[in-house]
């Protein structure tokens, strides 16, 4: 931290405690009583990279102030992305604020491993919308990385850093002048081998482009591209040689086409948006505990197993049963049932014929 709690910087912003983890420097705007982030950026003096013995210090502090007040100007409001607002010049540095939001920042989940290839879809979609909004105000991002996206406690991801990656292309531009090779080693100084900073494309391609290199670090957990130093990162990228993308399950199509070296074919934000909430609409529920435990068998009496006999023993007879004896298993009776009443009936004509025959003689 550049600034201790208490201190004012740029004239207006006053630093609170740092909580941990947390990006930025956090403070509250005197005016407003807003909360904001802070960003300290080296001035020309600390970052060019070939400075000049006993030439007058150039101080492009107004110049960062005036085209970070210029992109904050045009930024569109929406609701996934963070709303910049102002930087001021001070001493060596140039701070740039940004609205404050509880959250915490994604490159902190990052540190867990890879995550869920719907929990990124959900991410990239909302990255995707503020990325359309950015577009559909002329405005280039610039500054897509795991460490300006903030994650809110309701799920929802915040694209930040705006006004910063505005201020940073400014002072290279700045510094670089018409030399393309001080451009670079200003960029290479500041930015380093992060292979979402460095898209081949200028303008809205180059966005689109470094979501897909996020998408691809958020499912697998490291990037496409090899970042061990700039040199082999840049000509990866040139040559669109990026690791196999086995690891991005459902989202592999599109990761694939974003990461295309050519401009013309790869999706452009809101493409990107649509094509992500259509995979979340066959999305899988999830369990706040976890996948339900299958259930378990119903309870059931196990049928006696059949006594072993000893092979060539006889089985024994056994007597048959009062049923059995009455009437064999398989053997058809013999009156059928619809000749049982008539029977009954005539036998009972025949008993009462029988008594009437008895009384009879015996009177005569």
């Amino acid at each position: 931290m550049r600034a201790a709690p208490g201190q004012v910087v740029a004239g207006r912003y006053r630093v609170t405690d740092r909580p941990d983890g947390e990006v930025g420097v956090p403070a509250v705007d005197g005016p407003s009583g807003a909360r904001v982030r802070l960003f300290a950026l080296e001035l020309p003096e600390l970052a060019e990279p070939e400075p000049v013995p006993d030439a007058p210090t150039p101080s492009y502090g107004a110049r960062l102030t005036a085209r970070v007040a210029q992109v904050a100007a045009a930024a569109p409001a929406h609701p996934r992305l963070l709303r910049g607002l102002a930087a001021g010049p001070e001493g060596e540095l140039l701070w740039v604020a940004e609205e404050s939001v509880t959250g915490t920042p994604l490159e902190l989940l990052l540190g867990d491993g890879p995550l869920p290839p719907y929990r990124v879809a959900e991410i990239g979609a909302d990255l995707a919308g503020a990325l359309r909004a950015v577009h559909d105000a002329g405005l280039t991002h610039g500054n897509v990385t795991a460490r300006t996206v903030l994650v809110c406690e309701d799920g929802a991801a915040m694209l930040g850093g705006l006004l910063l990656g505005a201020a940073e292309e400014e002072l290279c531009t700045a510094l670089g002048g018409e030399v393309p090779r001080r451009v670079y080693e200003t960029r290479a100084l500041m930015l380093g081998p992060l292979a979402e900073r460095w898209a081949i494309d200028a303008g809205a391609p180059a966005d689109t482009w470094a979501l897909g290199v996020l998408l691809y670090r958020l499912l697998t957990g490291h990037g496409p591209y090899p970042e061990h130093d700039l040199p082999t990162l840049l000509a990866a990228v040139r040559d669109g040689r990026h690791h196999r993308a086995d690891g991005c399950g459902p989202l592999r199509p599109l990761v694939e086409r974003l990461l295309h070296p050519d401009a013309e074919a790869r999706p452009d934000a809101a493409a990107v948006q649509r094509e992500l909430r259509e995979l979340l609409v066959f999305a899988p529920e999830p369990y706040p505990d976890g996948p339900p435990a299958p259930p378990l068998p119903e309870p059931r009496t196990e049928a006696a197993a059949p006594a072993v006999r000893p092979r060539g023993a006889r089985q024994k007879k056994r007597p048959p049963t009062a049923r059995q004896s009455a009437a064999p298993a398989g053997r058809p009776p013999r009156v059928p049932a619809r000749l049982l009443g008539p029977l009954v009936l005539a036998a009972v004509l025949v008993l009462m014929l029988a008594a009437l025959a008895g009384i009879v003689l015996v009177a005569g």
